[in-house]
């Protein structure tokens, strides 16, 4: 490691050097603690007695060099101030934790597992002209077994299958840096390069990924740089000093109830970004997802207490740090805020991320759904105003965890009306998302009409398929889908203005929309009607055309009303009037007469 670089800033392969490593003649242990009096290493291999670690380079590391120590080991670091009094701490740089309650650490060597997905990260791309259906997930409450979480090798076996037939190319997963409270999201870390135990081991992870590669999905990462827990037993206060945090409580605190990352230091920065590319680096993960990106912009996420210079130049250098070194990796920024630039280059002065989370479509369209039909009226560009500003970034529209906790009711449960009223309101729906320019992110269980809002501790309600209205409406969700990869009009040119055009978004108190998507080589007509009303549409071409019906979702088949006879249409008029059924809407191929 570059003392300098660590120091500024600007190293990003700190793990490599700081942390337990493991040699044929035992292992070596370094930390990186300023203010520590002195330092001991205590674990499994000198029955938690007290080893000294030695000051080295310029007294601010730490190390010592333990003959008994082997792989699969406990240990802390017993860290001593100024005042005599020492805190156990884990190291944070560990490659792996013990199983909780037990906060140990463990020596492991990362070296032991051998890749074999070559052909997908040979030919692994950026997908910013395909289509990217996400499907996000949080890795202890998809499915369980008894009550218990299924490992992360074992989850593969279920998860693969089920995301290839759904027509999900990537599966996105909450954080895995190992955190201290089994009823948790993850978001509130202890161990930055430790992917949590409570689902194995980390060769285990790396199966998981390999074994999605081999499968042709790609593998995101929700990654944490803002804050980290409060446990004293982890980062904060690490060498009796504030190393990692602020030291005043207006900024060290947050909303969360989580301490700050402080991103003016440069050996914070290090850390952060080392662990971004040791994830990305040796388990091949496909990108990361950075979080609360408005909180990192702006001081304590609040646009009125002025920018973080220190956390955007984190960011700028991190993501153009993290590009340099794997060019074909994607990075996601979940950010509300209007911060312009997010994921325009670095070298434009923008933030250097591949997308960001479309968060003002997301809350337009749901609060257009939520509201009684003849109150659409007024709200009727709530669904139209997301192209204002579309082309200012590359977005992506995120249904996620945060749209179904926390009293805010599910996808489906959003819906205006009654249970029978909501279906076809949420069919419409994902329709509009799927034919809306932008990649795709949709939270497990919103797929078949979740009712119950997601409980980390609880698997999801698998039994609603048997019920026709559930099971139906997750077939509806895996055609679409599907539709979707299969059709790049719906995807190529997501980010050009050629990419998407208005037919009619002035039908107020019709509550219809109707626009096509294309590419070089296709047209899809979307036509949507949002009302409760039956409807029609007249739609003029400039010469005659051929329709074929690639889905509607009141078809029969998805627990609609409608019988489509005939799938492929043909007019020698240039005109053609669509009936659209109440909440329902259809996606037509369309091409040219060729009589």
């Amino acid at each position: 490691m570059d003392y300098y670089s660590f120091y500024t800033g600007k190293e990003f392969e700190a793990y490599q050097y700081l942390g337990a490593h493991i040699s044929k003649t035992g292992v070596t242990f370094r930390t990186f603690a300023p203010a520590a009096s002195r330092i001991s290493v205590i674990g499994d291999f000198n029955q938690w007695q007290e080893t000294p670690m030695n000051k080295i380079y310029d007294g601010n590391f730490w190390e010592c060099h333990i003959d008994e120590a082997r792989n699969d080991m406990r240990y802390k670091y017993r860290i001593y101030t100024k005042d005599g009094s020492f805190v156990d701490h884990v190291d944070p740089y560990a490659f792996y934790s013990a199983a909780f309650p037990d906060v140990s650490s463990v020596t492991y060597d990362l070296s032991k597992y051998t890749f074999s997905d070559e052909d997908w990260m040979r030919t692994r791309k950026k997908c910013a002209d395909g289509a990217i259906n996400i499907y996000e997930l949080h890795f202890g409450s998809w499915k369980q077994k008894k009550r218990s979480c299924y490992s992360y090798a074992e989850l593969a076996d279920l998860l693969i299958p089920y995301l290839k037939e759904n027509a999900y190319n990537f599966v996105e997963i909450m954080p895995l840096s190992e955190y201290p409270c089994d009823n948790s999201w993850g978001y509130q870390a202890t161990g930055f390069f430790s992917p949590t135990s409570r689902y194995g081991r980390p060769d285990e992870l790396k199966k998981f990924v390999n074994q999605c590669h081999i499968n042709g999905i790609g593998v995101i990462l929700d990654f944490v740089p803002v804050h980290f827990a409060l446990d004293d037993y982890a980062l904060k206060n690490y060498d009796g000093t504030p190393l990692y945090e602020y030291p005043h409580s207006s900024i060290g605190y947050n909303e969360w109830g989580s301490c700050n990352f402080m991103h003016s230091r440069g050996e914070v920065c290090s850390f952060l970004q080392s662990s971004a590319y040791y994830w990305l680096h040796e388990f091949h993960f496909d990108g990361l997802r950075v979080d609360a990106v408005g909180n990192l912009i702006y001081w304590q996420g609040n646009k009125s207490r002025g920018e973080n210079k220190s956390a955007i130049r984190f960011l700028q250098n991190m993501n153009m740090g993290l590009k340099e070194r794997i060019n074909d990796i994607l990075l996601f920024a979940e950010d509300s805020s209007d911060y312009p630039g997010v994921t325009h280059p670095v070298e434009k002065n923008g933030l250097g991320f591949d997308f960001k989370w479309d968060m003002g479509w997301m809350n337009d369209t749901l609060s257009y759904f939520q509201s009684l039909p003849e109150e659409r009226t007024d709200k009727y560009h709530n669904i139209t105003f997301s192209m204002m500003y579309f082309y200012d970034e590359h977005y992506i529209l995120p249904l996620s965890h945060d749209e179904v906790v926390h009293g805010k009711a599910t996808i489906v449960q959003k819906m205006s009306g009654d249970y029978q009223q909501k279906f076809p309101q949420a069919k419409a729906l994902y329709l509009y998302m799927y034919a809306h320019p932008g990649k795709k992110l949709n939270f497990m269980g919103n797929e078949w009409g979740q009712l119950r809002e997601w409980d980390e501790r609880k698997e999801q309600d698998w039994d609603l398929l048997k019920y026709p209205i559930h099971d139906s409406f997750h077939h509806f969700m895996a055609d679409l889908n599907h539709i979707y990869l299969s059709y790049p009009a719906l995807s190529k040119l997501d980010y050009s203005r050629d990419g998407f055009l208005w037919i009619d978004c002035k039908q107020e108190k019709n509550c219809v929309y109707v626009f096509e998507r294309k590419d070089k080589t296709q047209r899809i007509l979307v036509l949507l009607n949002f009302s409760n009303k039956k409807q029609t549409f007249c739609y003029q071409t400039a010469q005659p055309q051929q329709y074929k019906l690639l889905i509607a979702s009141d078809m029969e088949c998805y627990g609609g009303k409608r019988k489509y006879e005939k799938t492929e249409l043909e007019f020698e008029k240039k005109q053609i009037v669509f009936t659209l059924s109440p909440f329902a809407g259809m996606y037509y191929l369309v091409k040219a007469n060729e009589k």
